[in-house]
């Protein structure tokens, strides 16, 4: 490893654990501090935290590869993320900043969900801290596969050493410094992810004539490849724009809206966040297609396409800018983990460990005991993430698709319906959970084969547990009178926010 790259590396693990101590002084003293940061991000940090912890490694790993393999066609998934995103901040964010605040100060999903529907059985608490608990281990897994690849391709390090060295500086300033140090850094590794989307595809393009030479140099290997509609059908075309409908379940993205400030900085933060999505979407989609023309002119050999972001940004620039665009897929890697380890940890202390084990425990006894679950969520990720051939972007894809259809239609309806009951929550998020599941892993057909390669299981998880919510609550006795009071205030208060 050159001696450049070692430096700009050993600055980023060296800032990343700055920001966790800063963090730790400022917020740790208390569970809400640890696990929400005390309610007082700002527009940016919210923004650009929620936009990190939602591009993992796959937007500089799994997109450019999609795109490298498949051309244009991968760009329908751009689309539909893009949709979703919006659809996220004008529906959800404004709305669960109001509820979570006014509801005894929720500072978990199922906390949130608990105290919305007055359940006093406790169930929807304990299965949604389940769903978060198994998908969010099942997707910090992912992300440590991209470290471990990230090693390995650029470094020639073993890949379970990078397993340990990614996994190792996460735990570091997420376990000190708690939800102010993984928004903080999360912000920081935005602004990097940024930079470097934008330098690496340019780049690769002055190398390749421009988009001119691009387009050719595509043309030559397969015309189809800059075909939007290649292998076009409704049902591909549907399972790509599902992806969007995943924003609404993701814990580690809404609960930045629990988070910001004020509801009166969600557009702010709105216009912040999908002006950095679309361009770093874009820059990611960009690299895939210049990569595929640069690695064709020159011979350059990919034996693994989810790697071209790191082969470009070690043939093409000085070792000291190799280190920094190195730096930014880290950021994109720990990011996301930071961020699902802390919102697992939060649920095992404030869903199980503070209802069930020790109702009367201390604030710092749970800010440790939440330290604890983020290393023991970790460990299990990291023995998930053993082999080194898991594909980045199917990992994601099925974990993403499993909060989405366990929560997306909980959380929408839960926020815009007030008619909506306990049991209708109940059966809507199991419904969805197990149709995920049962799509992934069944094999219903001929050779085995599951359902998700016929349609995303997005799809058939996120109509379903809608359904299942409406039906149910249909049926169901309609909720108490201070369920539907606290309701209606919530929409006052929305109301009042727009006025001014």
């Amino acid at each position: 490893m050159e001696t450049g790259t070692i430096i700009s590396l050993a600055l980023y693990f060296a800032l990343m654990l700055g920001i966790g101590v800063y963090a730790w002084r400022q917020s740790t003293s208390d569970v809400s501090g640890y696990m929400l940061g005390g309610r007082k991000l700002g527009p940016w940090v919210t923004s650009l935290s929620a936009g990190a912890s939602d591009m993992s490694g796959w937007m500089l790993l799994g997109l450019p590869g999609a795109m490298f393999l498949t051309g244009l066609s991968s760009a329908w998934i751009a689309v539909g993320l893009v949709i979703g995103a919006f659809a996220n901040y004008l529906i959800v964010a404004p709305r669960l900043r109001v509820y979570t605040a006014r509801a005894d100060d929720a500072i978990t999903l199922p906390d949130y969900f608990d105290k919305r529907f007055n359940d006093r059985s406790r169930l929807l608490r304990i299965i949604s801290a389940l769903v978060i608990v198994v998908f969010f281990t099942l997707y910090t897994s992912s992300g440590l596969v991209a470290g471990g690849k990230l090693f390995q391709t650029s470094f020639g390090l073993d890949y379970n050493l990078g397993l340990w060295i990614t996994a190792g500086v996460v735990l570091a300033y997420t376990m000190i410094g708690g939800f102010m140090a993984v928004s903080l850094t999360d912000f920081v590794q935005g602004c990097i992810m940024f930079v470097a989307l934008l330098i690496v595809p340019i780049v690769a393009l002055t190398h390749v004539g421009g988009v001119e030479g691009m387009t050719e140099t595509v043309r030559s290997v397969d015309p189809q490849l800059l075909n939007v509609f290649r292998d076009f059908t409704l049902i591909g075309l549907i399972s790509a724009l599902a992806w969007g409908l995943g924003y609404f379940g993701q814990p580690h993205i809404i609960v930045r809206f629990m988070a910001i400030r004020s509801v009166k900085d969600v557009p702010a933060a709105r216009n912040v966040g999908m002006s950095w999505m679309l361009l770093c979407l874009l820059g990611a989609l960009g690299t895939g297609l210049a990569g595929l023309a640069y690695a064709t002119r020159t011979g350059l050999p990919v034996s693994d396409p989810e790697t071209i972001f790191i082969i470009l940004s070690d043939v093409l620039f000085n070792p000291l800018v190799t280190g920094f665009l190195l730096a930014a897929i880290l950021a994109a890697i720990m990011s996301t983990i930071s961020s699902q380890l802390l919102v697992s940890s939060s649920s095992l202390v404030e869903d199980f460990y503070a209802i069930f084990l020790r109702r009367g425990a201390s604030q710092t006894e749970l800010v440790n005991v939440g330290r604890g679950a983020v290393l023991a969520v970790a460990l299990v990720a990291i023995l998930m993430a053993n082999n080194p051939d898991s594909n980045v972007l199917s990992l994601v894809s099925q974990a993403w698709a499993g909060f989405g259809a366990a929560f997306g239609p909980l959380v929408i309806l839960s926020l815009t319906w007030r008619r909506m009951t306990r049991n209708g929550a109940l059966a809507g998020m199991i419904v969805g959970a197990v149709t995920v599941l049962f799509w992934i892993y069944a094999p219903v057909l001929p050779g085995g084969e599951t359902l998700s390669s016929v349609i995303y299981e997005m799809v058939p998880g996120f109509v379903l547990s809608f359904l299942a919510i409406l039906l149910v609550s249909r049926l169901d006795a309609a909720p108490g009178e201070a369920v539907v009071r606290t309701f209606d205030a919530v929409e006052d208060e929305l109301k009042e926010a727009r006025a001014k």
